[in-house]
């Protein structure tokens, strides 16, 4: 190295653990997948990813690129706010009580995006005037820049001019014979009778059809976009179910439209749980995808961000592009800047595996924001054995194998006390029953620890399993449950079986790891 190996580490960075972090630099770095093609493309509108697995980053670079979309006849409506409160707090201080209501909040709140959008783009037409008189008849007027107040505006809309029951048109009534005198709204949720046609109400669906229309004469097609719905719907997870059911019901009701489309990020967990009781729509989605991250993209995702240091790409007389376009390179480069393992032996496992073994769940995903954040500590390790004289001498690789050592436990404490235990509050309980046991256990051992009856420990369990906390081994006859390396350090597990359990599963010396 010609350049001191303190200065050229310091230069490096692999980015923030989210895409809402490093957003104005994500595009430098981001890795186009074929995942990211699929929604470039417009072949798919629900991305599905476990937390933390890259769906935020497309979300991310999908809002970054609008004017290349808008250069494709695509006008980007994102439906919540990109960082910051969520646009849907006032939901979840005022809670619809039913889904019929959440699924008329998402149509409404959706309708008034799509108008105020074209409105902002100086589309004229009779058609969007008669969508936007209706809107106002009904109390929405015109959008707001603040979407929370949106939301607020809808809700009251609703309450306001719709009856609670069966949502048609309101009325006003005679205050002495009680009778109807006159529509008081131009919308209704249900198709207008006879007589409601002809003092001009219009349905919500043909309020999205007038709009379509519109688009189409004027060649733009709309991409309603949504993430950070784990976010949005945080209060409750009746609440969150409810809220999510309705909105993939509204994604059906807006899908046979030719020039709207509703893009949906989600996470693959709350997915499971929201369906987990049925969900007839299921069977109906064929435009979604679930993000899976391979170890050669997991790679090329760590190796693109660290040839983004102009002083690593200087000292080592590197061709980024080169780099970013060969897989060989990629390996070439990372086996340049990182020790060849991180623990020495034979079968022991080479650095990157080293890296994945230990940010990898119990369904054996590696989000690439654990990845990230181990990488990112390794380089702060490495400085501080560097400014401490802890660290041997200059050359390569940058990065000692002690560095990744030291940087492990901090991945572990935050993936526990800021993922784990603020999603599944219920789970910390019986998580930290765990503190100090062993990596494998079983029913039997679970059921001592935790003091409750064999069913209840099952329901745990099956929990657990359904968090990624456990990894699910041994036979139908003799289930045993793994605790993944990035769960030990927070909670300070000691390899090896549960006390008995290597009698009761006959397993063999090296079979409790």
């Amino acid at each position: 190295m010609t350049t001191d190996k303190r200065s050229v580490i310091e230069d490096i960075n692999f980015g923030g653990r989210t895409a809402e972090e490093e957003s104005k630099k994500l595009s430098h770095y981001f890795v186009e997948t074929e995942q990211w093609r699929k929604v470039w493309e417009d072949e798919v509108d629900i991305v599905f990813a476990p937390k933390g697995g890259g769906k935020s980053a497309i979300y991310s670079m999908l809002v970054s690129r609008d004017g290349e979309l808008f250069d494709r006849g695509i006008v980007l409506v994102p439906g919540e706010n990109p960082t910051g409160a969520t646009a849907f707090e006032p939901i979840q201080s005022s809670p619809p009580t039913s889904e019929d209501e959440f699924i008329r909040i998402w149509r409404l709140y959706f309708l008034v995006l799509l108008v105020d959008e074209l409105v902002n783009y100086d589309v004229r037409s009779p058609k969007l005037q008669e969508v936007r008189d209706a809107l106002a008849s009904v109390g929405l007027t015109e959008g707001s820049k603040q979407k929370r107040r949106l939301i607020v505006r809808v809700r009251d809309a609703l309450k306001n001019f719709f009856s609670p029951n069966a949502l048609e048109t309101g009325l006003s009534l005679d205050p002495i014979t009680g009778a109807p005198t006159k529509i008081s709204a131009r919308v209704t949720f249900n198709e207008p009778t006879v007589e409601e046609e002809r003092e001009g109400t219009l349905s919500v669906d043909s309020l999205y059809e007038l709009v379509d229309e519109v688009l189409k004469g004027e060649d733009l097609r709309v991409w309603l976009i949504l993430d950070r719905l784990d976010v949005a719907f945080a209060a409750s997870p009746e609440l969150e179910a409810s809220a999510l059911r309705a909105l993939f019901r509204v994604y059906r009701l807006i899908e046979p439209l030719e020039q709207i489309r509703l893009k949906i990020f989600l996470r693959s967990d709350i997915w499971a749980e929201i369906t987990s009781g049925g969900f007839r729509e299921t069977s109906h989605f064929t435009r979604d995808m679930t993000i899976e991250w391979s170890k050669p993209g997991l790679l090329k995702l760590i190796v693109q961000r660290l040839v983004q240091s102009e002083a690593l790409v200087k000292d080592l007389d590197i061709d980024p592009s080169a780099v970013v376009a060969s897989s060989q390179e990629q390996q070439r480069i990372f086996d340049k800047v990182f020790p060849a393992q991180v623990d020495a032996g034979s079968r022991k496992p080479a650095t990157f595996d080293w890296a994945l073994s230990r940010t990898q769940d119990g369904k054996e995903v590696v989000a690439p924001r654990e990845l990230i954040h181990l990488f990112n500590t390794v380089r702060d390790r490495q400085l501080d054995r560097i400014d401490t004289g802890q660290s041997s001498a200059a050359g390569l690789p940058l990065f000692e194998a002690q560095a990744f050592r030291d940087a492990h436990p901090e991945v572990s404490e935050t993936r526990l006390q800021r993922t784990i235990y603020p999603e599944f509050p219920w789970l910390k309980d019986w998580l930290e029953a765990l503190r100090g046991q062993r990596t494998l256990q079983d029913v039997v051992s679970l059921q001592e620890l935790w003091g409750v009856d064999r069913g209840e420990v099952e329901s745990r369990i099956r929990r657990l399993l359904d968090v990624g906390f456990f990894e699910e081994r041994g036979s139908a006859v003799q289930r045993t449950y793994w605790v993944p390396f990035l769960y030990r350090p927070a909670l300070e597990l000691v390899q090896g079986a549960a006390d008995g359990l290597r009698d009761r599963a006959g397993l063999q010396p090296d079979e409790d790891e």
